[in-house]
């Protein structure tokens, strides 16, 4: 079948239209951002048992390229790129943790966390570079002279854009603020090769140079503004569904920076939904850190204004942005999905980390936001008892070991570690040794016992 996709102005009343392998991010007649829109007619020649079949049918299959979680849906994606040019790490597919122990704490029995840090780098951001670079993969071999692909980050883009750049043998160049990311963020750019400039100024500093970068040199922007990266982050949405075979959530909460996974987010369900594969909507919950809360503020008085803040430091660094690029695309997906945004201090999205470790996870801090935001929607009875939800885990925790460990040695400033464990120094001696296990066991089941009563409460 003739499946084909565009790029469209995102702003009605215009609906420029531009072929998805021309270098272009912005509408060129009213300025607006681009999104990737689908023939639907020609897809809905296929009916929804039929689609639903065959992703079930590819998924983790040694097909090219259809094992991939995002490329197992290529005619959904992309379907006019050539499989010779498809850049894959076998990225998606990511496991749907049953957060059963923590849930119970929380007086939730249907409890999910969507692992999407269990991925090639360790992020998210592999769903959307996988196609990105796919796309530039194709341009190049149709002659088109694209000499390096670029991105601005606060980590976890741009791993993720070294790594796919490298595996398809094209130039990446990162620009990342200095002293703001991570020593295992920093090291796998250069690991992959990529040519890193660090930079003397925060995220939006960054985000404004590469877009000056890219507009006056052939290299490619990589950010989220370029609508190719959520046609693979799309597939987030539409993989949870098929992990909880076919059945839609009732909540489903996000972590949100530049804001384009909330509305790949969004996208995924809209597309489905549209094929006939869902017959309802979740509920989507942005979770911002307080520090760098712009939609936040925005969602308080009912979207009728915004402003840009000067974000502050924040533990969830890759969400560390004052002036999403993605706001407006953020806010329709909110207002199309009876949206709520929820803010975490420091000291709730560090505890909420680990809390939720304690149950036998090991999350980022951008995750420790989405879990301090539904801790607080599910005390005030916003998200109930019955409901099923996912909460999205965004990266892997062992980028920010470091963070981790200053957490549970309780050297982070204004933080008092309410979760802290720490090791226990002591003589090698089997008497000491004994008793100190004897003290610990018996403080671990009074915790126990205590958690059990609050679980109960909860319920």
């Amino acid at each position: 079948m003739a499946y084909s996709s565009w790029f469209q102005c995102i702003e009605p009343s215009c609906g420029e239209r531009y072929d998805v392998f021309e270098v272009v991010y912005r509408c060129r007649k009213c300025g607006e951002l681009l999104e990737v829109v689908h023939d639907e007619a020609e897809l809905r020649k296929t009916s929804a048992a039929e689609w639903k079949t065959r992703f079930d049918s590819r998924i983790r299959s040694n097909e090219w390229p259809f094992g991939s979680g995002v490329w197992c849906r290529k005619e959904m994606v992309l379907p006019q790129l050539r499989d010779e040019n498809v850049v894959s790490m076998f990225e998606g597919a990511s496991n749907l943790l049953w957060a059963e122990r923590f849930g119970k704490q929380l007086g939730l029995d249907e409890l999910w966390v969507k692992q999407c840090g269990n991925s090639h780098t360790g992020s998210f951001k592999d769903l959307g570079m996988t196609v990105l670079v796919s796309v530039v993969k194709e341009m190049r071999a149709r002659g088109k002279d694209i000499p390096a692909v670029a991105c601005a980050s606060t980590g976890d883009t741009s791993a993720a854009l070294a790594a796919y750049c490298a595996a398809a043998g094209i130039p990446a160049i990162v620009l990342l603020p200095r002293n703001k990311v991570s020593l295992a963020q920093l090291v796998q750019p250069i690991s992959n090769g990529a040519i890193v400039l660090s930079l003397d100024t925060d995220f939006d500093g960054c985000m404004r140079t590469v877009q000056e970068l890219t507009e006056r040199e052939n290299i490619y922007l990589a950010n989220s503004m370029n609508s190719l990266r959520i046609e693979g982050q799309k597939t987030v949405g539409m993989e949870i569904v098929q992990q909880s075979d076919w059945k839609v959530p009732d909540t489903i909460v996000i972590p949100g920076g530049n804001l384009g996974n909330v509305s790949a987010l969004g996208k995924g369900f809209l597309l489905m939904e549209s094929l006939g594969m869902v017959k309802k909507r979740p509920r989507i919950v942005v979770a911002q850190a307080e520090n760098a809360n712009p939609l936040y503020l925005a969602w308080r008085n009912g979207f009728r204004s915004f402003e840009p803040v000067q974000a502050k430091t924040t533990l969830a660094s890759a969400i560390q942005i004052g002036n999403p690029v993605s706001y407006r695309k953020a806010v329709r997906t909110l207002q199309e999905f009876d949206g709520i945004v929820e803010q975490a201090s420091e000291e709730e999205l560090a505890d909420a980390s680990a809390r939720a470790d304690r149950t036998g996870m090991f999350n980022c801090p951008h995750t420790g936001v989405a879990l301090a935001a539904l801790i607080k929607l599910r005390e005030r009875g916003v998200v109930r008892s019955g409901e099923h939800v996912v909460v999205i885990s965004t990266a892997h925790g062992l980028k920010f070991a470091d963070q981790k460990a200053a957490y549970h040695q309780k050297k982070i400033e204004g933080i008092a570690s309410r979760y802290a464990n720490q090791p226990i120094e002591l003589p090698n001696d089997l008497g000491k040794v004994r008793d100190a296990l004897r003290r610990a066991i018996e403080e671990t089941a009074e915790a126990r016992e205590a958690e059990s009563r609050a679980a109960g409460a909860a319920s």
